[in-house]
């Protein structure tokens, strides 16, 4: 589990402390983002196999960040699971259909974030 490093992006310091803290006590390696841009970067710098992802952030939002990941060579691998509170069918949909591997609502279920994770990694 050392190497799967998981980039969690959101903009909430309390839902970054939950996502982080339940990803810690499980072994994986974890470092973060508070907006769009800076998930780009990290994207690019840090190299993680998952990404978690909000939806609604500064700078860029979750859909624009997932179709760039999902769009460059260099990116493209990354797991993504979109997690948010936009709960419409049709955000589901938009979400998938820019390249996210999973789409999760807020509030999340611990177990279920656990069972994605593993899934993917």
């Amino acid at each position: 589990m050392a190497d799967d490093k998981i980039l969690i992006v959101e903009d909430s310091p309390t839902n970054l402390r939950l996502i982080k803290d339940l990803l810690k006590t499980k072994g994986y390696k974890v470092v973060t983002a508070i907006d769009g841009e800076e998930a780009l970067e990290k994207a690019v710098s840090e190299h993680p196999r998952l990404m978690v992802l909000d939806i609604i952030l500064p700078k860029k939002n979750g859909f624009q960040v997932c179709r760039q990941l999902k769009t460059s060579p260099d990116t493209q691998d990354i797991k993504i699971i979109m997690l948010t509170s936009k709960t419409q069918d049709s955000d589901r949909f938009w979400g998938l259909k820019q390249g996210a591997d999973e789409y999760m609502t807020k509030p999340f279920d611990n177990n279920e974030l656990l069972a994605n994770v593993a899934k993917f990694l």
